[in-house]
């Protein structure tokens, strides 16, 4: 039986020549991090790597055998240079097929846009064993095999990939979070946050700050999966801060 409180992680590992060398911003991970969360799973690492086959290889190994879930975007598409398909039956030791039931949804896709010819069938290849994500947007699916899930690069197809994948998978509590702001230097609470997290077990404080109004303050974000624990934590360091003389602002500065 799982427990209860069990904190699901996952990876994500972004994958493309143009992410590292600047031609193309991210959007994927907050939009992952963000639905992760409605799952009760929790991004705990994010990686980037180049269309580089050994170099996915050894991010798909590693990842996937510290992590619950592996997620990757990118490199699944048509062209010659969408290695992840190849690079993760590499990582996985099993061959690269043709999955029929992609094969025939490409088909229809493609039925009154030209066809299905070499390059649009590659995005039908799989890992041997893999099931698909289904994709409304473009019609070439995204792949699962094991605790890896292969989704395309485009963020609003990812989107619709991880819209098709909401609610099927294991995870524990959704992680909640309140937020107290205060104009103060964090160097000068930093002993008040860390006997707060301290005597609240199962909550965790981050602090950030920021300089504004010709002032420094910061926001201190309280999370947990627990309500009452996440309430009286709050509490805690709104009392800690008044009693150091600083202001305490509900919700963040």
């Amino acid at each position: 039986m799982t427990e209860p409180n069990r904190i699901w992680k996952a990876a994500l590992l972004v994958i493309g020549d143009e992410i590292l060398s600047g031609r193309t911003q991210d959007k994927n991970i907050a939009q992952v991090a963000s639905w992760l969360g409605v799952q009760g799973i929790r991004l705990a690492e994010v990686r980037v790597v180049a269309d580089d086959t050994a170099a996915i290889v050894e991010a798909v190994n590693t990842l996937r055998a510290r992590n619950d879930y592996l997620f990757t975007t990118g490199g699944i598409g048509p062209t010659h240079d969408d290695i992840t398909v190849d690079a993760v039956a590499e990582a996985l030791g099993v061959a690269v097929v043709i999955h029929p039931e992609a094969r025939a949804i490409l088909e229809r896709y493609y039925e009154s846009r030209g066809g299905l010819n070499e390059a649009r069938l590659r995005m039908a290849r799989v890992p041997d064993g893999a099931d698909l994500i289904r994709n409304k947007m473009s019609g070439a699916p995204g792949i699962q095999i094991g605790n890896v899930f292969l989704m395309a690069g485009v963020p609003s197809i990812t989107a619709g990939m991880l819209d098709a994948l909401t609610g099927t998978l294991e995870g524990g509590l959704p992680l909640l979070s309140e937020s107290v702001g205060s104009w103060v230097a964090e160097s000068e609470v930093a002993d008040l946050l860390r006997e707060t997290e301290r005597a609240h077990e199962g909550v965790v404080i981050g602090s950030y700050p920021f300089f504004r109004e010709g002032r420094v303050g910061a926001n201190f974000v309280v999370r947990s999966v627990e309500p009452a624990l996440l309430e009286a934590a709050c509490e805690a360091l709104v009392v800690g801060l008044r009693a150091l003389g600083r202001e305490a602002v509900a919700g963040g500065i």
